[in-house]
């Protein structure tokens, strides 16, 4: 059992290209979003695991060994296959999850003692831990912030039970698992999506583990060979919307109107291929005319997006302000408010982005300047994570 502090993180992830589309079987580009997952692991002798989770003020203890009497034989289906609602029932009991905990919060609890149980269960006792989270990601906000604390449980409680070796060496700032120990960690994120989403596509974890970019179509993913670190401002217009609705205003749309929502979803699809192809060129040796395509392709999607029935006057307004400034962006994700994406050039000087990020920031809207092609969950020394992070993790 691991005896020192173990911190890692995760990233979030956006949607490039290909939302909606994705849903009849086109092609989707994720790429993981340098707002990252923090999770600090300290092993304890004390006979307790603790859960603090300070983004969303939730902190649960339990006794290991209570934890140790009861029964979890119904966790044994859990390695392979889905977590059940009957198997979630009884993690509340054994989570004794109070019943007006808001639903973020029950999901993280109970995705965390389901892979604490899972992962945990081989050693002669459970362990007792202290597991601190704290994200730069918001939640709700359709940017993967569930499948990074996924990640970063699962990769903490593989290392801390030594199911996977710890890749850092003494000197290093930060170190990766190797691909045979990211397959595990990602599996078991998996799990925990499974937990809390029910029925997610995995999408979300993968690029969370693996960073970088990858290709999604008709459940297959593929990584995309590590593309630059695109900069990106990344605006949440804070106007809440439903998934669920908006696939299925896509889907009547389509029924209605087949004759023209079929080539829009087929021209959405050309552009995510154009993007692909675009992004492996800029492997080598990025030039200002693959931005110029880039920035051409984001505005044609954004206006198929808007034909599709999924914009929102807020990411009209968005546009509208980044394109005073020479900027291009689209929405990322389902839609109808929601997040946005603009690209910025790596000319921009960055007294143009702060007048934009003041400009969206004056409309209501929360802004970020960040990149995206981030790495996935890395494990890190405490000297290499910046003050504000390690005094958020430290409880400071």
């Amino acid at each position: 059992m691991l005896s020192e502090v173990l911190l890692v993180s995760a990233p979030g992830k956006v949607i490039l290209h290909g939302e909606h589309a994705v849903v009849h079987g086109k092609v989707a580009l994720a790429v993981a979003v340098n707002l990252r997952t923090f999770l600090r692991l300290q092993p304890h002798s004390n006979g307790k695991v603790c859960l603090d989770l300070p983004n969303i003020g939730i902190k649960r203890v339990w006794d290991v060994a209570r934890l140790q009497l009861q029964d979890t034989s119904f966790l044994e289906q859990g390695d392979a296959s889905a977590p059940t609602a009957e198997l979630v029932e009884k993690l509340e009991e054994v989570a004794a999850v109070p019943k007006d905990c808001a639903d973020p919060a029950r999901a993280a609890v109970l995705a965390f003692l389901y892979l604490y149980l899972c992962i945990c269960r081989k050693q002669r006792t459970l362990p007792s831990l202290d597991i601190r989270v704290w994200s730069e990601l918001p939640t709700g906000a359709g940017l993967g912030s569930s499948a990074a604390y996924s990640v970063c449980v699962a990769s903490a409680l593989l290392t801390a039970c030594e199911e996977i070796p710890n890749p850092l060496k003494d000197s290093e700032p930060a170190s990766r698992w190797t691909v045979e120990d990211l397959e595990l960690i990602n599996k078991w994120a998996f799990q925990g999506e499974r937990v809390i989403h029910g029925n997610p596509s995995g999408v979300d974890n993968a690029v969370s583990v693996w960073g970088g970019a990858l290709r999604y179509q008709q459940g297959k993913l593929s990584l995309l060979k590590r593309p630059p670190a695109l900069r990106i401002l990344l605006t949440n217009t804070k106007v809440p919307r439903s998934t669920k609705a908006l696939v299925a205003s896509v889907r009547s749309r389509l029924l209605k109107f087949p004759e023209i929502v079929a080539p829009l979803l087929t021209s959405i699809d050309a552009i995510s291929l154009e993007c692909e192809r675009m992004l492996g060129e800029m492997v080598a040796a990025p030039t200002p005319e693959h931005y110029l395509v880039l920035e051409e392709l984001i505005d044609m999607n954004q206006h198929h997006l808007n034909a599709l029935g999924v914009g929102h006057a807020s990411l009209d307004q968005l546009c509208q302000v980044t394109m005073a400034h020479g900027l291009h962006s689209k929405l990322t994700g389902a839609g109808g408010g929601g997040c946005g994406i603009t690209l910025l050039r790596p000319d921009l000087e960055q007294s143009v982005v702060e007048a934009v990020k003041q400009a969206l920031s004056s409309c209501g809207f929360d802004c970020w300047e960040t990149s995206i092609g981030a790495p996935g969950i890395s494990v890190h020394s405490a000297a290499s994570l910046d003050a504000p992070v390690r005094q958020a993790l430290d409880g400071l």
